[in-house]
């Protein structure tokens, strides 16, 4: 084996690349054929986002994939340590762009744990009610775009018309459409208006039946079934040695809901059932998908059917804003609304992690505070950024005809991946 400049660790994506190509023809000297280096991405609609992807193709077989990350820049857990816990709120919105609610839901367990906080039971049930709604889309928006890529748009006609309809009722309950910044650390930005129970069991309904149409389309389509099936196999025990979690991982045969394993905002009240497939290739990424959106409807349905009476925010604590109308009424609590305000929340020292089940897989807050209203510091672990380590050893054997499908199975998003 000839001696080469390059590192393996060198700094370059490129030249870890070529390095690894070295090695792979060394350990191969028999083969024979010009190997080529393809960029794909990072400007590139197969990616889902700024991913580049280093390919090493022998004709149109993949020998090795480098996935290449970091094109955003975001720094929020640095960001966060400069903030007040209420202040990082729309920087959440900015992680998982696609399901924001559940998103922001999740950070504010994470204070509230550290807090010690317990909401009261609407406010709770409100929760589920937006994770919900979020995990309805975020996975509606995952179909149809991966039926796209595989050459399926009508799929993709139908469900972004109802991932639409959610946001309309994102724009009824939070006064915004994508970036929400609707919860706050002890509660919700306000109640649900009037109207908008019977406004989400209608879209429940339309859902439903645009889900079926859906499965319609997909389930016995000989070429979506061709495209998919057989394809980006992983197993359960590479599933697990990955790190991977969400529907990835229940597709490999995985019965890890957080959800149902360790039940937060009341979850353990509802019935609903965890979607697993054995097979772990795209095709079952896609119905465990379907599955969960169902699952979903169903449970946004009995929340609606349980809504306790009640406040949907702590009972107006130290640190808790108070009421808009007595600050405007009464100078002591206009002092006690500037004082939460500019100072923030008083968190105890203490070192916490609370991991929710959101649409993409476990998303973690880890919380290291050293009292006062501004964390030491904020560490995220975003399902995307595990799922897609995988890449590397997923890719290679297929063709670059099968990238599509694969990146689209896993269901991705760099806004997690870059944080």
């Amino acid at each position: 084996m000839s001696t080469s400049p390059i590192e393996l660790n060198a700094p370059d994506p490129l030249a870890r690349a070529a390095k690894a190509v070295e090695l792979y023809h060394a350990a191969t000297p028999d083969m024979v054929g010009e190997r080529m280096i393809l960029n794909m991405g990072p400007s590139h609609p197969a990616t889902h986002g700024v991913l580049r992807l280093i390919l090493e193709l022998d004709g149109e077989i993949i020998h090795a994939a480098t996935p290449d990350v970091g094109f955003l820049h975001r720094g929020d857990e640095k960001i966060a340590e400069s903030m007040h816990y209420n202040q990082f709120v729309p920087y959440t919105d900015r992680l998982d762009y696609l399901a924001p609610l559940a998103n922001n839901v999740a950070y504010a367990c994470a204070v509230e744990k550290l807090m010690d906080w317990t909401l009261p039971p609407r406010g709770q049930a409100l929760r589920v009610l937006c994770c919900e709604l979020a995990r309805i889309s975020s996975h509606l928006l995952g179909i149809g775009v991966c039926a796209m890529d595989v050459g399926a748009m009508t799929v993709f006609l139908y469900t972004m018309t109802e991932r639409e309809k959610i946001y309309n009722l994102c724009e009824q309950l939070t006064g915004a459409r994508f970036t929400t910044s609707y919860t706050r650390v002890g509660g919700q930005l306000r109640d649900m208006p009037p109207g908008f129970d019977e406004a989400v069991r209608k879209f429940l309904h339309e859902c439903l039946i645009a889900l079926e149409e859906v499965s319609k389309l997909l389930d016995k389509n000989k070429i979506f079934r061709d495209r998919m099936m057989d394809i980006g196999v992983i197993s359960r025990e590479s599933a697990i040695a990955w790190g991977m979690t969400g529907p990835n991982l229940r597709a490999s045969g995985v019965p890890r809901d957080l959800r149902k394993d360790r039940p937060y905002l009341g979850y353990e009240k509802y019935e609903f059932d965890v979607p697993v497939a054995d097979e772990g290739d795209c095709y079952a990424r896609y119905l465990v998908r379907m599955e969960e959106v169902r699952q979903s409807i169903a449970i946004c349905r009995q929340v609606l059917d349980t809504m306790p009476a009640g406040p949907v925010n702590l009972a107006d604590p130290k640190s808790m804003l108070p009421n808009k109308e007595r600050v405007l009424m009464s100078m002591e609590e206009l002092i006690h609304h500037f004082i939460v305000a500019t100072q923030g929340i008083d968190a105890p020292p203490g070192e916490v992690y609370f991991a929710a089940e959101n649409p993409k897989g476990e998303l973690g807050f880890y919380i290291h505070s050293k009292g006062g209203g501004v964390p030491y510091r904020l560490k995220i672990r975003s399902p995307s950024f595990c799922n897609l380590s995988i890449i590397s050893r997923l890719l290679p054997g297929h063709m670059v005809s099968d990238v599509p499908a694969i990146l689209g199975s896993l269901d991705f998003v760099m806004g997690e991946c870059d944080r």
